[in-house]
C-alpha cells in the first residue's frame, strides 16, 4: 500500500513537467539549442571561388544554420586570417561568413 501511495505521489508531482509544450523549429531540419552553448571557430587560408550563372561562394568560420532558436546563455568566437570569396557571373554571390547563428 505504502509504494502505491509513493507511486501516486510522484505520478501527481512529474505529470505537469510531462505535460509541457516543446518548442520546436518550423524547420524539421533546424537547429535547437537551449543555453551554455559555446562556438568557437578559426579558419586561416582559404578561397572560394565559383564562377557561372546563380552560385555562391562561402567561406564560413562558425556556423548553426536551418530553422535556429537559441535560448539562454551563448557566446560565439570566430576568427578568419587570409580569407577570399570570388564570385563571377549572373545573380552568383560571394560571402565570408565568420561566426554564422542562423544564415541564408
Amino acid at each position: 500500500m505504502r509504494h502505491i501511495a509513493t507511486l501516486l505521489a510522484l505520478l501527481a508531482i512529474s505529470l505537469p513537467v510531462l505535460s509541457q509544450q516543446i518548442q520546436r523549429s518550423s524547420n524539421p531540419q533546424g537547429v535547437q539549442i537551449r543555453g551554455n552553448t559555446d562556438l568557437r571557430a578559426q579558419q586561416e587560408t582559404a578561397t572560394a571561388v565559383t564562377a557561372g550563372e546563380a552560385n555562391v561562394a562561402r567561406n564560413t568560420a562558425g556556423a548553426v544554420s536551418g530553422g535556429t532558436q537559441i535560448q539562454g546563455n551563448t557566446k560565439v568566437k570566430a576568427e578568419q586570417k587570409n580569407v577570399t570569396a570570388t564570385a563571377v557571373g549572373k545573380n552568383s554571390a560571394a560571402g565570408n561568413e565568420v561566426g554564422v547563428i542562423g544564415g541564408k
